[in-house]
């Protein structure tokens, strides 16, 4: 049986190519290259291919390492909080007012683009502190 090395992450969103240049700044991805055929994002917008896929964008990891992210424009909007969602790791091997500060330090950055800061949650006995947040289309992610 094959074991699967490689995945994607597909976001259903309303503008494919803001929520993905969004995810770039968070994560330090890239955008893909325009879709085979077109010299730039602007003329495959522009073609009636554009129209026929329902909008996409994707985003990967420069380093190979990450999963791609594919944004694809659907009808209907958000309304029910996310049964998957990222964390991001950004205070990874930090603990206590060092991981607190270096969350807060992200979550105003990540405000800065338009994300919405949900809550702290502080550390107790069992877990270091982590901050949920909101991006630009109201997807919950943490920042952990």
């Amino acid at each position: 049986m094959a074991t699967i090395k490689k995945f994607q992450v597909t976001f259903d969103c309303a503008d494919p190519e803001r929520l993905a240049r969004f995810w770039c700044e968070v994560l330090g991805y890239v955008v893909q290259p325009p879709p085979k055929g077109f010299d730039s994002w602007d003329a495959y917008h522009r073609s009636p291919e554009s129209e026929k896929t329902m909008g996409w964008f994707a985003c990967s990891d420069p380093s190979g390492v990450g999963p791609r992210l594919l944004f694809q424009r659907v009808p209907e909007g958000k309304v029910v909080k996310n049964r998957v969602h990222l964390c991001t790791r950004v205070g990874t091997g930090l603990v206590g007012e060092e991981r607190l500060a270096t969350l807060q330090a992200e979550s105003a950055r990540l405000v800065a683009l338009g994300a919405v800061q949900e809550r702290v949650l502080l550390a107790d006995e069992e877990n270091e502190s982590c901050i949920v947040m909101q991006d630009i289309e109201g997807n919950e992610f943490c920042l952990d």
